[in-house]
């Protein structure tokens, strides 16, 4: 039995991954410091691609200042199948928790969005590829329990790779686990909305991010189950140059809207607003007996009546009356 699994990647390949070589943008080549890209919130202002965020920055940018708690931070990995490719999963988790200083691909939390109290949860391409493993599904349950609890809207931003090959078959159910948690939040009558960025693919996409009420994306961001190269591979076909894009998805109707960076929080806002369903009125409304504007005295009903006689002359004569026949106001 082979020991090691070894995985190609490409320079290309690796770039994308790590969002351009350092202080350039990956599509354009434009020189950017990382002073430029924290101001423009990681959009390249030359060509407008939008550059991966890390999760606690991304946190940063849609929750008010102050309102953060999270949810779920004490559930940690383990390696259930002791796990080992070049290097064992254990290590990896390690490594990748010092390095990037975030403790999972996935975190979330309560917080208020322009005011309005919401539970986020936001995805992190940089640990382990934002791939799902069985504590980015359990995280993703105890969010969603806390928003039926706290009568939250969910909103969560993803990026992933998939399934979190680590942990087999474990991670495969978490599939199942979050449609499940989005089950309940939908009977109890609470919205959800998904931002879908630069790549949601794999289980990620198969299952919790194109089942919420509204579906969101950046621009450019890459949306498929497989990637273009290994669908290629297989089929031995070529694909179209934007398969996968956010904006083949969403002229196919996958997603409701591409909203760029810069709108994106405004834009939750609204939503937000308008799935909440309005505010509730103080003001007494008017009783059954009441007329709210005499319909014949003062200034607005003098004008009403005569719009009604200036409409009644070509009105009658679509009706085919004589005006003999019409009722002088």
């Amino acid at each position: 039995m082979t020991k090691y699994i070894g995985v190609n990647m490409s320079s290309s390949d690796s770039r994308a991954i790590r969002g351009g070589a350092e202080g350039q943008c990956v599509r354009c080549d434009t020189l950017l410091s990382e002073e430029d890209l924290l101001e423009t919130l990681r959009v390249c202002p030359a060509c407008n691609y939008h550059f991966p965020v890390p999760s606690p920055e991304r946190i940063s940018q849609l929750a008010d200042e102050g309102s953060w708690r999270e949810v779920g931070s004490d559930v940690r990995s383990v390696d259930p199948l002791h796990f080992f490719d070049t290097q064992s999963y254990a290590d990896r988790l390690t490594d990748a928790r010092s390095e990037l200083g975030v403790t999972e691909a996935f975190t979330g939390g309560c917080c208020l969005l322009s005011g309005h109290p919401v539970a986020l949860g936001v995805m992190d391409f940089r640990f382990l590829g934002g791939s799902m493993g069985s504590v980015v599904g359990e995280r993703f349950s105890r969010l969603t329990v806390r928003a039926c609890q706290d009568r939250l809207p969910l909103v969560i931003v993803t990026a992933s790779g998939g399934a979190r090959m680590q942990e087999g078959i474990l991670s495969l159910m978490q599939m199942a686990k979050t449609v499940v948690a989005l089950e309940q939040l939908a009977d109890e009558g609470l919205p959800s909305i998904t931002v879908l960025t630069d790549p949601t693919t794999g289980g990620v996409l198969a299952s919790f991010s194109t089942l919420a009420d509204i579906i969101l994306a950046e621009p450019g961001a890459l949306l498929c189950f497989a990637g273009p190269r290994v669908i290629e591979q297989t089929t031995r076909e070529k694909l179209p140059p934007d398969f996968g894009s956010a904006e083949m998805n969403l002229e196919s109707g996958q997603v409701d809207a591409i909203v760029h960076r810069h709108e994106l929080k405004e834009r939750i806002q609204r939503l937000l607003a308008l799935l909440k369903g309005g505010e509730f009125s103080t003001n007494e409304p008017f009783q059954s007996d009441t007329e709210g504007l005499p319909r014949r005295g003062g200034s607005v009903g003098q004008a009403f009546e005569r719009v009604k006689k200036f409409a009644g002359a070509p009105r009658d004569w679509l009706l085919g009356r004589d005006e003999s026949d019409t009722e002088a106001p």
